[in-house]
């Protein structure tokens, strides 16, 4: 199946939408604390009172991506895996924008063969690093990122709202920093 990764026309699949259903058992706890003329940030993995269900949708191709471009897997005229990426030329990152697997497609490799294809188009443009978003409890993505080579390269503590730290909602900024010497 993973064979079958398409590049994802713009033009027929703008506005398309991704369904999320994920359960999360624990969150990374973002605790702050300041001193004189320090900072101290750790993020400590801890159990959730319940699982965390999140169920939400988003769209590909999105107009603030400038340098967008994605591709998916289709199977019987239905999309069920998709990446998006999109260049900063600003500063030659390349950011995953979007990675999405259909919940009845999990667990069989297509999330990895989708984030190699974003790492061919990083390697490809010579780009200084590969960069993603995710939360904090998003259990399942995290130690997905982790396996994969991303390591924390920077948090924002109120990107969604401004009790991110209390909701366990905290924006992680994942990179693999590339080189081409």
């Amino acid at each position: 199946m993973i064979d079958k990764i398409v590049p994802l026309e713009k033009e027929k699949w703008q506005d398309y939408q991704l369904h999320y259903q994920t359960v999360s058992y624990n969150y990374y706890d973002v605790e702050i604390e300041s001193a004189d003329n320090s900072f101290k940030v750790t993020f400590v993995k801890k159990p959730f009172d319940t699982p965390l269900e999140n169920n939400g949708h988003d769209k590909l191709f999105q107009p603030w991506w400038e340098n967008v471009m994605a591709w998916g897997i289709i199977e019987n005229d239905k999309l069920i895996a998709a990446i998006e990426t999109d260049a900063e030329d600003w500063n030659n990152r390349l950011r995953v924008t979007e990675l999405w697997v259909d919940k009845d497609y999990r667990r069989m490799g297509i999330a990895k063969a989708l984030m190699d294809t974003a790492m061919q188009r990083a390697r490809d443009e010579k780009r200084r690093a590969l960069i993603l978003e995710t939360q904090s409890r998003n259990e399942g993505a995290i130690n997905f990122y982790l396996n994969y080579g991303f390591s924390l390269i920077g948090f924002d503590s109120c990107a969604y709202q401004n009790n991110d730290l209390e909701r366990k909602e905290v924006r992680m900024e994942l990179g693999i920093l590339l080189n081409y010497e």
